[in-house]
C-alpha cells in the first residue's frame, strides 16, 4: 500500500466530514462516537426500527456491532443494512462475541445472509467462527485459534466477496485478493472494554471516503493505533490513556502517521 495513503484518507476524513450511521453496543456507543467525532466525522446512532433506513439512507457509511444484540436490533440492523445496500454504501459488521453463544452465530448469520455486509471485522475467534470453524470465544475476548490466519481471512472474503478485517496483536486486512498487515497498536488498548469496537467505527469512518475497503480500514487501523501508540506514551493507565487516545486522535497528523506507520 501507498505509505501516503492513510495520511491522504485522514485528511480527506476530515474534509468530508461523512455522517457514520451506528447501530451498535450499548456498552461503548458514547466511545464509538467520541472517537468518529475526534477523527472529524460526524457519527450518529439510530436504533429504532421507524428511523434505522431513513438514517442509513442519509449516511455515508453503517456501522452494526451485535456486542448487545437483541431481536429488535437486529431487526433494525437488517432494516438499516438493506437501505444502505440500495444507496451503495459501504456496511460494516463487526461479529462481536461470535462463538461464544448459539445466539450471536445464528443473529450474525441472519444479517449475513439478508443483506450485503462489505465489511467484516472481529478478534481471531470471532472470525473463525463466522468462517465455520469450531472455536469458541471468551465472552468478547478472542481465545487461540489452531489456524493460518491469514490464509482464514483470505478465504472468508473470497467466499464472501467483501474484507475481512482480524484485529490483534497484529490486524490482518484481506480484500480484492490483497492482504494487508498493519503492525501499529499499543498493548494498553487491551486494557480499555471498547477498543475494538471504536476500530469498526474507524474502519466505517474511512470506508465512507475511500471505495477500496481494504485499503480505507488498512489505512483507519493505522491512524487510530498510531494515535493510540502516542497516547500509551502519555498515560499511566487505561483511564488516562482512554481520554488521551481521543485527544491524539484529534490532534493527529499526517506527517506523524507517515513517520510511525507499521504495515
Amino acid at each position: 500500500m501507498n505509505k501516503e495513503i492513510a495520511a491522504k484518507l485522514l485528511e480527506k476524513v476530515r474534509t468530508q466530514k461523512p455522517v457514520i450511521h451506528h447501530i451498535t453496543n450499548w456498552v461503548t456507543i458514547a466511545s464509538c462516537a467520541d472517537i468518529v467525532k475526534a477523527f472529524g466525522a460526524s457519527p450518529v446512532m439510530a436504533h429504532a426500527h421507524e428511523e434505522a433506513a431513513d438514517m442509513a439512507g442519509i449516511a455515508s457509511a453503517l456501522v452494526l456491532n451485535i456486542g448487545t444484540l437483541t431481536p429488535e436490533l437486529i431487526g433494525a440492523m437488517l432494516l438499516a443494512a438493506k437501505s444502505a445496500n440500495k444507496k451503495g454504501i459501504p456496511v460494516i459488521l463487526d461479529v462481536c462475541g461470535a462463538g461464544a453463544t448459539k445466539y450471536r452465530d445464528e443473529s450474525c448469520a441472519k444479517l449475513l445472509a439478508g443483506s450485503r455486509i462489505d465489511i467484516i471485522k472481529g478478534n481471531a475467534s470471532e472470525i473463525a467462527r463466522i468462517a465455520g470453524l469450531n472455536v469458541k470465544t471468551k465472552g468478547v475476548d478472542s481465545t487461540d485459534v489452531k489456524a493460518d490466519l491469514g490464509a482464514m481471512a483470505l478465504k472468508l472474503a473470497k467466499e464472501r466477496n467483501c474484507t475481512v478485517v482480524i484485529t490483534g496483536k497484529e490486524d490482518i486486512v484481506c480484500g480484492s485478493g490483497r492482504t494487508y498487515i498493519v503492525k501499529n497498536g499499543h498493548e494498553m488498548m487491551a486494557n480499555v472494554v471498547g477498543t475494538g469496537c471504536m476500530a469498526a467505527s474507524v474502519i466505517g469512518t474511512f470506508a465512507a471516503v475511500e471505495k477500496d475497503l481494504a485499503v480505507a480500514a488498512a489505512a483507519g487501523l493505522v491512524c487510530y493505533e498510531v494515535a493510540a501508540e502516542n497516547a500509551a506514551m502519555k498515560a499511566e493507565g487505561p483511564g488516562e490513556f482512554k481520554f488521551r487516545l481521543l485527544d491524539e486522535v484529534y490532534c493527529l497528523t499526517g506527517a506523524n502517521v507517515m513517520r510511525n506507520q507499521k504495515f
